[in-house]
């Protein structure tokens, strides 16, 4: 089986750009009606111009040829292997409403308790694996170079981060990997033609906090926290994060059997009153409009700098994905 060499650069924090590149709100949410500068070429990535019902039809056509690329692989591997089945759901589900003070008394940031947590899939949605009687029919010894086959080998102790993650490689994700280049082609995001500009990108999102105008609005906000009982905080985003930090402290010093639940409601009770203070200060301090009018004139400020390589980057991506 031929294998094109590809040598990946993924820049560090392209997940903080994607998450970014569509308008994001100044409280961590995303539901703003008005699109940020960048996320017109963002789009071009992650089909963020196509409804839901659009994202599901392309997500199980580009499965369906995955899949069958998988079948042949693992063909030529020397095993069988049935294609699956799209079993994902492009569906939102409840509404996500931060600037709500009901939603917030509620859920307060949804560290703890959030919409839809509860909610139960029939056994009739799941779609069984359809391997999985081959698969359990093979030696031990077996299964093992089926799933290499399949995904690539473990990654190494040195290829692994402290955190656990680790850089991403087609060419060593097996049969998964291979498909996947077969099906998308080189990504433009992550190929040396567009690293500087990814690298601008990725340190424009590091370092946006900092600017002069966001500076003053957190300092404005963390008065106005400081004065409802809640110092400590030099910036609103670490107000949520508090309440997932500590909760990161719970889940590593519970026993098998997860966090005791009285932890949890007594975490959950202080996360709402604090979630409550955090949308009082927004509003007082009109947080949302001043950041993200900050946001867009710093982006705009951007693209004017990057133009060229930005168009030809979104240009590369929809090739890509037509």
């Amino acid at each position: 089986m031929h294998r094109k060499t590809l040598r990946w650069a993924a820049p560090a924090a392209v997940g903080l750009v994607l998450a970014m590149a569509g308008c994001t709100a100044a409280d961590g949410s995303a539901d703003s009606t008005e699109e940020s500068p960048l996320s017109e070429y963002f789009s071009a990535f992650y089909g963020g111009e196509m409804s839901e019902e659009e994202q599901q039809a392309h997500f199980e056509k580009q499965n369906k040829e995955r899949e069958e690329l998988i079948a042949q692989c693992m063909q030529d591997e020397g095993f069988e292997y049935i294609p699956a089945p799209a079993n994902m759901s492009f569906s939102s589900g409840t509404e996500w409403k931060p600037e709500d003070r009901d939603f917030v008394a509620q859920w307060g940031y949804g560290a703890v308790k959030y919409p839809d947590a509860d909610a139960q899939v029939e056994p009739e949605q799941v779609t069984p694996d359809p391997n999985s009687d081959y698969v359990m029919a093979l030696s031990e010894s077996e299964q093992m170079a089926y799933y290499e086959a399949l995904y690539g080998p473990s990654p190494s102790e040195e290829e692994m981060s402290e955190d656990g993650s680790y850089e991403y490689n087609w060419e060593t994700s097996g049969c998964h990997g291979w498909a996947d280049h077969e099906l998308n082609g080189d990504d433009p995001m992550q190929s040396d033609e567009f690293a500087d500009v990814m690298d601008a990108i990725t340190k424009f999102y590091e370092t946006s906090a900092t600017l002069p105008a966001m500076a003053d609005l957190d300092r404005e906000w963390a008065e106005c926290m400081d004065a409802a009982g809640y110092p400590g905080f030099a910036a609103q985003a670490d107000a949520q994060n508090s309440i997932y930090e500590e909760l990161n402290g719970v889940y590593e010093n519970s026993t098998e059997t997860g966090p005791d639940q009285a932890t949890m409601d007594e975490i959950h009770e202080r996360e709402v009153e604090l979630a409550l203070a955090d949308l009082d200060c927004r509003k007082e301090t009109d947080y949302r409009a001043k950041y993200q009018k900050a946001q867009f004139e710093a982006e705009e400020q951007f693209i004017a700098d990057h133009k060229a390589e930005l168009d030809a980057m979104k240009a590369a991506a929809e090739q890509a994905r037509s």
